[in-house]
């Protein structure tokens, strides 16, 4: 696809977007307002809940937490200007100024609410690069006897900097030098519906990076809204203009009163009614299916919509309600990403059409070599995929994309939940997330994760467990500095499942049809893992636009291996030849990263800088194993148990040490050069030093290798909804292999560079959509030579262009959805051997996900809720095209019901019990998982 079609398709499909799009942009009042998640039902009183996701709902009377008298009143009342307009016409009130007019007392702090004020932004020149942007780290909302009060939480209320303005009868309150953050770090969306007569909702939410919005939409009338500050911050005081209106409440002398007509008299007005309770409704943008910020993209906390490349974050929300708990089914939510091969308890995937690296595997921004190999689930918050090159951000790694595991963060308020699964094949698994304070001043925090595992398998005495601790501890040193410690300790034990032949599943076999659940391993082969995380993360800021992070992880893993490999089908299509070993390996990984972020502007152009430098060492060790000659297997009747006989020589990945170490200095800019226009420009330059030992052959060598990496992106926001993007990014991967070494000097780095258009919108204030359409060339490609196994090549070069779309959020109150589709046309360009146009093995063509849930919101069923998904994967083939792995639909459903404190759910996967093939390894393929249902149990206290 040339690059001036993707243009010409960008154009045509922003087109259609914005003319679907515009006619929602008529509430003026929500076309900023960033995406609202499901519903949370906390307190009548006060919402101390601070999103950490506890479902509770107090019943009480109205109440203020916090003392009038305490507070310096800024706006005396700040009745909107449609009140104004009316009062205009009154003759009674024909001297009523407007907001602007009134003089506060000289007492009084300074007034910083303003009426009206325009509705674009501030002038970017009057932000000038030392503006602080606060950060309010709570909110809480409390009836009162008034109406209700919202409270921004921070310690620096007073430098709020607030400007309001009216459309009919909504209030509309920015503060653009602030900022709405969780302690964890996380955005989020404050909603409150109906909180009172005469209001129909109030929000409180992040419109960019250092903007929040507070909307007041009035029923009938423009509500009443008075601004106070407070030691615990930032108090809006909000009552309806009826209630604001009505005549005191004092005795009064009653007065004779002539009647309209001869047979009528005034009727006494009914007696005031009890107060009633106010439920308040708080939405998190944790319980919601709809990311706006990653730090994936940029290493700094930035819109997606900003962002100029495709990125897919797959929150905890469709985690929970798909009851994921490994890598693999987490990953079938992106478009664009196979398996490759799953190895028993090892999956490894390709995006785009390329495989992914070891060095492509992220955790919290860290490369961590081991991340996607044990892939429980119980410590991870989210799992974000960055589609294309990365290496100006992450270094050396394959050009398809990188997984990003993010953890999960201590909170700052209590949090206790214990959920416990039982499912086919014998599948049980308890899980314990607790989070906390460790002191009365909040400064302390933890967060502690523990999951156990025992499970079965469809396949033949293919079972396994796993045991892992995660703790972490978040210290608050002062009010500019914090740091994380965090550990994490997994402990595993599983069979391996070899896949089944391709003769006699895929193609026909003369002696029949082979079971789907053989397997070709011993019963008694195993592989076990310990592995060790440590790490701690330091954040310190200097003022509010420039502060630095330093990060560090140390990643051991200890790996004991028992296997008898397969070695293919013998010429009478029944005997499976095997080979033996037992072998041993360590693996360690340090990483390190130093970020300088800070925000200054040039004029009208606002600028946000990220110079850093990262530190690698990947180091890989085993001993020398002998390999055996194992006793051969029939596929359609196999006998276990065979003894290894003589030595044929030695398991391929023993008797060799591979370490690699690299260095990156990378340098980014965020520039807006107006609100709507903004450019991404960054650069990285690599060193990349290795080291490679054969302990069988006593020999050593060494080599070295460096490489600069661009990258450069335009967003260009035609509406504040809508961003038409283009980008080019690069990547830089050192050969592998001895071949490195001085075996063969030519051999060059492989590097990968990609083109990508494409449209972000928000198509309403809960749902986006992303298209993208990419052309991502890789070159200098390293493969096996097939005349010499032992020998690896560069074949040439490979392209990988297509299309995605998908699709997140809320589409109505309590209806969700995950949805994404792709086409991929990856193909061999160049090469030495293999047939130039052939395809690329286990990437389809076409693949789509869709997961959608609905709960009920009100009435006696409320919380009772239901989930469908469908999963489809277009066909494959294998690396030699020699045969091709059919297509397939799976679809998955799931029944939930919560309420409070208590969730329980019952999910199906593969529902309609469909054989189909997940992915293919030679002459093996791998059959996907039968029906299995899972019935889990949550309590939250």
């Amino acid at each position: 696809m040339k690059l001036d079609k993707f243009f010409q398709t960008l154009l045509l499909t922003g087109a259609v977007i914005v003319v679907i799009n515009t006619p929602a942009k008529g509430e003026e009042v929500r076309e900023d307002i960033q995406g609202k998640s499901s519903t949370q039902r906390v307190g009548k009183s006060t919402l101390d809940q601070q999103l950490a996701g506890t479902d509770k709902k107090i019943t009480s009377r109205k109440s203020s937490v916090l003392a009038p008298s305490t507070r310096k009143s800024r706006l005396f009342k700040s009745q909107i200007a449609s009140s104004l307009q009316r009062a205009k016409s009154d003759k009674t009130s024909k001297n009523i100024r407007q907001l602007s007019e009134i003089e506060l007392p000289a007492t009084s702090a300074q007034m910083l609410v303003q009426s009206p004020t325009p509705t674009n932004p501030p002038n970017p020149e009057q932000r000038s690069g030392d503006q602080q942007v606060i950060p309010i780290t709570g909110v809480k909302a409390n009836p009162t006897d008034k109406g209700v009060e919202v409270i921004l939480e921070t310690t620096l209320g007073e430098q709020l900097q607030v400007t309001n303005r009216s459309t009919g009868n909504n209030f509309i309150a920015d503060i653009p030098n602030a900022q709405l953050r969780l302690p964890s770090g996380e955005a989020f969306t404050f909603r409150s519906e109906k909180p009172l007569t005469g209001i129909i909702e109030i929000t409180a939410t992040n419109i960019d990076a250092n903007t929040v919005r507070v909307t007041v939409v009035g029923d009938v009338e423009p509500p009443t809204v008075e601004l106070f500050d407070d030691n615990a911050g930032l108090v809006f005081g909000i009552n309806s203009a009826a209630t604001a209106t009505q005549p005191s409440q004092q005795p009064q002398t009653p007065q004779a009163q002539q009647p309209a007509s001869g047979t009528e008299t005034p009727q006494n007005e009914p007696p005031a009614q009890p107060d009633e309770p106010i439920e308040l409704v708080v939405t998190g943008e944790q319980d919601g299916y709809r990311v706006t910020n990653t730090t994936t993209g940029t290493k700094t906390d930035t819109p997606l919509r900003d962002i100029p490349q495709s990125i897919e974050v797959i929150p905890q929300e469709v985690l929970r309600d798909q009851q994921v708990t490994r890598l693999e089914d987490a990953l079938r939510n992106t478009s664009g990403v196979n398996q490759s091969f799953n190895f028993g308890p090892f999956t490894f995937y390709n995006i785009r059409g390329f495989d992914v690296t070891e060095t492509n595997l992220l955790r919290d921004g860290l490369i961590d070599t081991l991340a996607g190999q044990v892939s429980e689930l119980s410590s991870i918050e989210r799992v974000e995929v960055l589609k294309g090159p990365a290496s100006v951000l992450f270094g050396l790694g394959n050009p398809g994309g990188s997984i990003n595991l993010v953890s999960k963060r201590p909170l700052p308020d209590p949090f206790y939940t214990v959920d416990a699964t039982v499912g086919s094949y014998s599948f049980y698994r308890g899980a314990v997330d607790l989070s906390g304070p460790l002191n009365d001043s909040k400064t302390v925090l933890y967060r502690l994760n523990l999951a156990y595992r025992n499970s079965g398998s469809f396949v033949d005495f293919f079972e396994g467990e796993s045991l892992n601790i995660s703790p972490v501890i978040s210290v608050e040193l002062s009010k500019k500095t914090n740091l994380t410690l965090e550990a994490e300790y997994i402990k595993t034990r599983d069979t391996y499942a070899s896949g089944v032949p391709v003769i006699g599943s895929l193609l026909p076999n003369p002696n029949g049809k082979v079971s789907r659940n053989l397997n070709l391993f011993e019963p008694s082969d195993s592989v076990e893992q310990t592995i060790i995380r440590l790490g701690y993360r330091l954040e310190h800021k200097f003022n509010e636009n420039w502060s630095i992070n330093n990060a560090f992880r140390f990643v051991h893993r200890d790996l004991d291996q028992r296997r008898t490999d397969s070695n293919g089908l013998d010429a009478d299509n029944r005997t499976w030849l095997r080979s033996f070993s037992e072998s041993s390996s360590e693996n360690e990984n340090y990483a390190m990263s130093t970020n300088l972020i800070g925000k200054f502007a040039t004029g009208s152009i606002q600028h946000q800088l990220l110079f850093g430098f990262d530190l690698n060492r990947l180091d890989n060790s085993s001993p020398i194993a002998p390999l055996f000659e194992a006793a051969s297997i029939n596929i359609f009747n196999p006998v276990y148990g065979g003894s290894p006989t003589t030595v044929i020589g030695t398991f391929g990945e023993s008797g060799l040490r591979q370490q690699t170490n690299s260095l990156g200095i990378y340098l980014q800019d965020q520039v807006a050069l107006m609100d709507n226009l903004k450019i991404l420009l960054g650069g990285r330059f690599d060193l990349i030093d290795r080291k490679y030992e054969d302990f069988a052959k006593n020999t050593e060598s060494s080599g070295s290798d460096s490489a600069f990496s661009p990258r450069f992106g335009i967003v260009y926001q035609p509406i504040p909804a809508i961003s038409l993007y283009t980008s080019y990014t690069s990547s830089f991967t050192p050969p592998g292999g001895s071949y490195f070494f001085g075996i063969d000097s030519s051999f060059k780095p492989e590097r990968g560079n990609q083109y990508e258009v494409g449209v972000k919108a928000d198509l309403n204030d809960r749902l986006s959509a992303t298209v993208a359409l990419f052309d991502l060339t890789r070159t200098n490609v390293t493969t096996e030579d097939p005349n010499n196994r032992d020998v690896s090549i560069q074949v040439g070069e490979q392209n990988s262009r297509g299309v995605e779309l998908n699709l997140a959020g809320e589409i109505l109150p309590g209806w969700n959805i995950f949805a994404g589709y792709a086409y991929i046309d990856a193909r061999i360009t160049k090469d030495n051997t293999l047939t130039p146009g052939s395809r690329l093995s286990n990437s389809a063509n076409n693949s789509f996900n869709l997961w959608t849930s609905y709960e009920i919101q009100k009435g006696n069923l409320q919380g009772l809720g239901a989930g469908v998904g469908l999963f489809f994967v277009g066909d494959r083939v294998d690396f030699n095209n020699t045969y091709t792995v059919p297509s397939y639909l799976r679809t998955d459903a799931s029944i939930f019901y919560k309420r409070e404190r208590f969730r329980a759910a019952l999910n199906f996967k593969n529902l309609f019990d469909i054989d189909y093939f997940e992915s293919s390894l030679g002459a093996r393929v791998y059959y996907g998982q039968p029906f299995t249902i899972q019935g889990t149990v949550s309590f939250q206290f």
